[in-house]
């Protein structure tokens, strides 16, 4: 009995393994969607340098988004039989050298070609980091997954802001350059933070648990992120005008974005605590629910109102988040990997049409109504959720 004690610990992941894989998987996390988000502060840059118009500058931006987006489950499928290190390495090293690709003197075509090396790195990080920390946490994966998303807010904050600081001082080239730097930092540093070998302890885990549930379950929870991402995008297209639009000026505007982004990252931190103590269904509806409500009450209250109830509302659109990113390994049917992919696919390509079709329709109607659009994607959450219930282990603790 003591040998088998013995075993069972000596198998299982140390504390250690657990705390340095979570960080290693977080750090890329931050830096790859630190990334993403400073690609906006050069975009005028570019388009003085290259006399762009802004449907060219459109089309360079989505060179990086589309290719990180669409790659999400072929690059899974063709790095499974990576270990977590080399896949997390090898998905910073291409980011990297398409930021230097971009920081070479070669030109508009350079630059697009970087653009599609950085999106194929990208898109190769989202499911196999998220599969690092479902592997080494298993069953109690939940929160450990909201941590890792609520990392790529941390990197979406701290990133772009280090580049509008470098931006005045050094040219856009040499910028890129040290970000790129930062990137080869952080792979080599995944060396010693990432065990070797993969990790299968969680996918039995999962095969076990999403045994004779079907893959039903996971396309409602798919579906769910979707509209999650779309109500979220929807209302960020709307927000600094009506912030115009009730007298605040471009800081108004910054202030209002900080503020519902620090919400934001608020909610993606302790959603994974939510989803615990409330369960799946609890948090979402309750979440869901609130945002909607949030929503529709800017709609009808002066500036300073607005701006108290941003970080509320922050916090409920951010935080069903990582609530669904938690229940993925649940019903990914065994393969935790393509489904965090596919889950991924889902979530920017709402990110990327959502903004249009509610644009549309406020260019048919108004503003209001493009807004009301978005709070009702919410609500519509709320009964959809209903219908993943026989799909969890416990429709109560999910």
């Amino acid at each position: 009995m003591a040998l088998f004690s013995a075993t069972v610990r000596t198998s299982s992941p140390s504390e250690t393994t657990e705390s340095r894989s979570l960080l290693a998987a977080c750090l890329t996390h931050a830096l790859h969607d630190g990334y993403t988000d400073s690609l906006y502060a050069f975009l005028p840059v570019w388009q003085a340098q290259f006399g762009l118009s802004y449907a060219a500058l459109a089309v360079v931006r989505a060179l990086y988004f589309a290719t990180m987006g669409g790659l999400q489950i072929p690059a899974d499928r063709a790095l499974r039989g990576l270990s977590p290190r080399a896949a997390l390495i090898l998905s910073t090293v291409i980011a990297a050298t398409g930021l230097l690709i971009m920081a070479l003197p070669c030109g508009f075509v350079g630059l697009c070609a970087g653009l599609v090396v950085a999106g194929i790195g990208s898109s190769i990080q989202h499911p196999r980091g998220s599969m690092l920390v479902t592997d080494i946490y298993g069953k109690a994966s939940r929160r450990p997954l909201g941590i890792y998303n609520f990392s790529g807010d941390l990197g979406k904050a701290v990133l772009p802001a280090l580049v509008a600081v470098l931006l005045p001082v050094l040219a856009w080239r040499p910028v890129l350059g040290l970000m790129a730097v930062l990137g080869i930092a952080l792979g080599l540093a995944l060396v010693s933070l990432v065990p070797t070998a993969p990790i299968t302890r969680s996918g039995k885990e999962a095969a076990a648990v999403g045994r004779g549930r079907g893959r039903g379950g996971f396309g409602i929870l798919t579906t769910i992120g979707a509209l999650d991402t779309a109500t979220r995008m929807g209302y960020l297209l709307f927000l600094p005008f009506f912030i115009h639009g009730r007298g605040g000026g471009s800081p108004t505007v910054g202030l209002a974005l900080a503020l519902l982004f620090i919400g934001g990252a608020f909610g993606k931190a302790t959603g994974g605590w939510l989803g615990e103590r409330l369960g799946v269904i609890g948090s979402v509806m309750v979440t869901e629910a609130a945002t909607a409500l949030l929503i529709v009450a800017t709609l009808f209250t002066s500036l300073t109102p607005t701006l108290v109830l941003l970080p509320l509302l922050g916090i409920v659109l951010n935080g069903t988040s990582s609530v669904l990113y938690g229940t993925v390994p649940e019903l990914s049917d065994g393969d935790t990997g393509r489904a965090f992919a596919i889950f991924y696919t889902s979530v920017i390509g709402s990110g990327g049409i959502a903004p249009i079709l509610y644009g549309v329709v406020a260019d048919h109607s108004n503003q209001t109504i493009g807004v009301l659009a978005s709070a009702a994607t919410a609500v519509l959450i709320v009964p959809l959720v209903l219908a993943l219930k026989p799909h969890l282990r416990s429709p109560t603790l999910g």
